[in-house]
């Protein structure tokens, strides 16, 4: 029996961009109406998408277990 199938491969193209211009494109500038609502949020001391958000760091922070960093070859509090 002769098989039904073709011998050839198709050759994969792979697509490389042309680089990009030495000047980077400027960012589109939000509408007013969310530069506006970004300030009320920020004036009413509220989470603003792109700024510093000290409870979720607090928040996202790893929690230490007792003795995780500790030598277990070590009694604790110094063997008392």
């Amino acid at each position: 029996m002769t098989p039904t199938y073709s011998a050839t491969w198709r050759q994969r193209r792979v697509f490389v961009p042309p680089p990009a211009e030495s000047v980077p494109p400027s960012l589109p500038q939000d509408p007013p109406i969310y530069s506006d609502l970004m300030r009320v949020w920020t004036d009413r001391g509220r989470t603003v998408p792109g700024r510093h958000d000290p409870e979720w760091v607090r928040l996202a922070a790893p929690l230490v277990t007792l003795g995780q960093f500790s030598d277990p070859r070590v009694p604790p509090h110094g063997g008392r």
